[in-house]
């Protein structure tokens, strides 16, 4: 091979400056170019399984060497690869390019160094080039042959169909057979060979890149994606793995994930002889201490390990290149490595902003032309064929069913449809539960039912079936829910505006901060009905290609969707208000008590921020969708980039308005803990915001049940950071709880008491002054509470020692006169609506509180954060257990709970089925429910069927609902207690 000059390197085409790279030790110095000397020959493997040799002068840097590789292969994207090899200790090392290759390898003429991917990017989308991608899917073809990329054998086959479909094409029975035969591409793939061609035979028309595209759309899900394992041992001796992501340290037991250390968390990695040390920050919710230690095989292994942690820190974390750091002048401590090179984001910036030729290029492997080497017209023709024999292979079926693998199957990303009969833990659906009946409404009865025939689904088959319009169409209806919710906060301002003496600072606020924003959405609303009208062929859309995107809707009103800074403020100015004018807080209760407010007057304040979390959802479905060529790619990437800035910028707002709005709200809901808010309310707004995040935060809120000299009574606990408080349901109008009292958790300690009362899934709480033994419905509640009491508890004893008490209630179990019997009102009673007064007392006894009470479960502050991200609108159809029709309903769901309307158009719910509780299944075979797309929803004897028009939107409320009923997503743990 020829000097550096003779060809444009990578980093020319990447306007790369002159230098090869900057060490961060030594400022301004950089190594030599191409010094003069002697040559020697580099024998380098492609991913390919090519060999080239390159020659290089044995004094320059191995930056040379990686440039040389990079021009040959014209690799504009080389910073996300490396040169590795095995050294005499049989270990594979990554070569540092700042030094020479002569200083790293003794016998370079007897070594082969492996040009492999490097750095595994979070999202394959972040890949701008075809090249890049094509040479990533050579690795994941790698690391599932060599057996390190470990996943089920749906996922595998599914992976190797798409392998086989770049390289042969089409699915031909006879030579597909013959290829799978001469050609392993992962171990036991003989028994797996039937399900290979059954997917492969989808891929009809999918070329070489758009199944490199689906490869590492596959890829990238499974968790082992990228991870090189590292051998180490606890303090204990049990045996792990370490291992190093874009997102942090992550521990592995086998192949199976058990621990993951944020970079957030990190604020140190080193090691000591075989001693490797992980640094955390200071954390008052972490349940680890502050440095973790791990034994490895030796100091070498540690330092290997350590090193690509520095790398991938500074890769995938820093903006731009570190800034070198002083050179000592006589002593240096420890290693002198340092990153060097363009982080990620400097590469994204630089290929998205140069206008360099794409070249053509080979796949060895594949018999096909590479799209990228056709002309436009062979593009066109190809494309033009490739939906003839989709037309021809699969008449009548939407573009995402070609994908689709069959049921149970994760294709693309999401889940397609179930067995019948079959939950997704593989288990018969089954009616089984603990929970006590359900909160229900007439809506979710027989009574006044209306049928509604087919004509529905013989209108909707005429809808485009790309995958990308029903996520327009996903943005169009949540935007519609969004514009109601506004209206709701408009209402509010219609109110102030009537009362005489309501305070000035509220009004300016609400109309300074909502108005603009409810003016946007009006005209972003129309303009988004609009593009699906005429991506659905309706008005004049002569060229339906110009029209069936939406990221440029998107990217073209980002900019105004920032018109949100201040929303925090109007919450905390508002209860700063209510307590000082008993009026306003008049005024605020008796918009709660209108139907339209079907929602805590708080939770629409805080609405335009939680939109932002959904744009984001929306554009990351599209730009996971779409191929890197479409032409709604480059405006959907930039609309999310712009809106995951907003949403990052805000993100430490949000979490501290969710945890005020979340303990204003259990206020409501408990009687005698009127100190819990009033105590830290101040003044000033920032100052109350940090004083309340400060001392107050709300961990878990659930049912338990407390032993007593009656036996076990049942009993609502709430858990804080500091104080763990428990009540009883109380007979007052408003539904409230009664508080008994609270046990400070500075010095608490906890034993499981299952053998020492005999009760299941009992524990004992000890605290300084009193001791209580409760128990759980179940051991996954038991679980749950015990480590949030835990995490707690070390939250208050790292603080300044024991909190002041909160609550003016007196910390012995203080019973009510009317606690002695058992209480008489039933589900369905709290569902009255006569008065104002009933309607007022029916919804605050329908908050998650009181839903918790009556399904005998919990809801974590985690629970609720998800909870703001899983929205979703839409018309489903919905049929009771034992009737024959469908009854076509426009479906809210939030805050847990799905909300029924006859149309959008509606200003306030007709009913609403709280879904704690609740299981999610697809209906079996023996109930004979005909239809696709249909879910099933059911607790004990309550039965009720979902038809949804696509199967995007099966998946989305599938995946929504899941998140409700499947309460307290926590971190994956083999054991309780802590390994380190």
């Amino acid at each position: 091979m020829g000097e550096p000059g003779e060809r444009a390197v990578a980093g020319q085409r990447l306007g790369a400056p002159e230098s090869f790279g900057v060490s961060t030790l030594e400022p301004g110095q950089r190594p030599p170019t191409a010094p003069p000397g002697r040559q020697v020959s580099i024998r380098v493997q492609m991913l390919d399984d090519a060999t080239e040799v390159f020659n290089i002068s044995q004094r320059a840097p191995a930056k040379v060497l990686f440039d040389l590789v990079c021009a040959h292969l014209n690799l504009a994207e080389g910073d996300y690869f490396g040169l590795e090899y095995q050294d005499q200790r049989k270990m594979m090392v990554w070569v540092d390019l700042l030094k020479p290759i002569l200083k790293q390898i003794r016998r370079p003429k007897n070594t082969i160094l492996r040009f492999v991917v490097k750095f595994f990017p979070p999202d394959h989308t972040q890949l701008l080039e075809e090249l890049t991608r094509y040479l990533f899917a050579l690795q994941i073809k790698h690391d599932l042959a060599c057996g390190r990329l470990t996943c089920n054998d749906t996922s595998a086959a599914l992976l190797v169909s798409h392998i086989v479909q770049s390289e042969i094409g089409d699915f031909d029975e006879v030579q597909s057979f013959q290829h799978l035969l001469h050609n392993k591409y992962m171990p036991d793939q003989d028994v797996l060979m039937d399900k290979i061609t059954e997917y492969h035979r989808k891929h009809v028309g999918q070329t070489p890149a758009e199944s490199d595209y689906q490869l590492l759309e596959i890829a990238r899900r499974l968790e082992m994606y990228g991870v090189r394992l590292h051998p180490a041992k606890d303090r204990e001796g049990t045996k792990l793995s370490l291992a190093v992501s874009h997102t942090g340290v992550l521990v592995f037991q086998g192949h199976t994930k058990i621990n993951a250390f944020n970079w957030s968390k990190v604020r140190k990695l080193s090691f000591k002889r075989k001693r490797f040390l992980i640094k955390l920050r200071p954390d008052l919710n972490s349940v680890y201490q502050d440095t973790l230690e791990f034994i490895m095989a030796s100091r070498d292994c540690c330092k290997i390990f350590w090193k690509i942690c520095v790398e991938y820190h500074a890769f995938f974390r820093l903006f731009e290149e570190p800034k070198p750091k002083p050179k000592p002048v006589l002593f240096t401590r420890g290693s002198s490595f340092r990153f060097s090179g363009r982080t990620q984001k400097q590469v994204i910036d630089h290929v998205k902003d140069s206008e360099f030729k794409k070249v053509p290029f080979e796949r060895k492997h594949s018999k096909i032309i590479s799209n990228s080497s056709l002309t436009p017209q062979d593009r066109k023709r190809a494309q033009v064929q490739k939906e003839v024999r989709v037309l021809l292979d699969s008449p009548g079926l939407p573009d995402d069913a070609l994908l689709a693998g069959p049921p149970g199957v994760v294709v693309n990303g999401q889940k397609a449809t179930l067995p019948p009969g079959h939950s997704p833990d593989g288990h018969l659906p089954s009616s089984q539960t603990s929970h006590t009946s359900p909160l229900t409404s007439p809506l979710l009865t027989e009574a006044g039912y209306v049928r509604t025939d087919d004509e529905d689904e013989v209108q909707r088959k005429k809808f485009p079936t790309d995958k990308a319009y029903f996520i327009a169409k996903e943005l169009l209806t949540t935007e519609r829910t969004f514009l109601k919710d506004l209206e709701v906060i408009t209402s509010f301002q219609a109110f102030l505006r009537k009362e005489d003496n309501m305070p000035d600072s509220v009004k300016t606020l609400i109309n300074s901060n909502y108005e603009p924003v409810y003016q946007f959405h009006q005209a972003f609303l129309k303009e988004v009905e609009q593009r699906l009208q005429q991506w659905e062929g309706r008005s004049n859309a002569h060229i339906k290609g110009d029209y069936q995107r939406i990221g440029d809707v998107m990217l073209k009103n980002i900019q105004f969707m920032s018109l949100l800074q201040r929303h925090g403020e109007v919450l905390v100015e508002l209860e700063r208000s209510c307590r000082a004018s008993r009026q306003l807080e008049g005024v605020c209760r008796e918009l709660e008590q209108q139907k339209v407010c079907y929602l805590p007057l708080n939770m629409f304040l805080l609405r335009p921020l939680h939109r932002l979390l959904h744009y984001r959802l929306i554009l990351e479905k599209l730009c996971r969708h779409y191929p890197p060529t479409h032409q709604d790619f480059r405006d959907s990437r930039a609309a999310l980039a712009d809106i995951s800035e907003m949403v990052l910028q805000l993100q430490g707002t949000m979490m501290k308005m969710e945890n005020f709005q979340k303990i204003l709200e259990l206020k409501k809901d408990l009687t005698g803990i009127q100190e819990l808010a009033a105590g830290i309310i101040a003044t000033q707004v920032l100052i109350l915001v940090l004083i309340l995040v400060l001392i107050l935060e709300f961990i878990r809120l659930g049912c338990l049940s407390k032993l007593s000299g009656k036996g076990l009574q049942q009993r609502m606990f709430f858990l804080f950071s500091d104080v763990l408080v428990y009540t009883s349901r109380g007979m007052t109008s408003a539904n409230q709880f009664k508080v008994h009292g609270q046990l400070p958790l500075y010095g608490m300690t906890i034993r499981e008491s299952e053998d020492e009362w005999g009760v299941p899934h009992s524990f004992t709480l000890f605290g300084q002054r009193q001791s209580i033994v409760v128990a759980a419905s179940c051991a996954s509640e038991m679980e749950k509470w015990t480590e949030d009491i835990r995490m707690a508890v070390d939250l208050a004893e790292r603080t300044n020692g024991p909190s002041t008490e909160l609550l003016s209630t007196s910390l012995t179990d203080s019973k009510s006169p009317e606690e002695g019997g058992v209480e008489a009102e039933s589900e369905e009673e709290l569902s009255a609506s006569r008065s104002s007064l009933e309607r007022h007392a029916a919804q605050r006894g329908n908050t998650t509180v009181h839903v918790c009470w009556h399904r005998n479960t919990s809801v974590s502050m985690v629970d609720f954060s998800v909870a703001v991200e899983n929205q979703l609108s839409g018309n489903l159809l919905r049929k009771f257990k034992n009737s024959n029709g469908w009854q076509k309903l426009w479906v809210v769901f939030t805050n847990f709970s799905l909300f029924f309307y006859k149309s959008h158009q509606d200003d306030y719910p007709l009913a609403s089925l709280p879904l704690l509780g609740y299981s999610v299944t697809v209906p079996a075979e023996t109930e004979n429910i005909q239809k696709d797309y249909v879910f099933k929803l059911h607790f004990k004897s309550h039965v009720y069927y979902f038809r949804s028009e696509s199967q995007y939107t099966f998946e989305r409320w599938m995946e929504v609902i899941r998140s409700a009923t499947c309460s307290a997503s926590r971190p994956l743990v083999t054991q309780r207690k802590d390994p380190y």
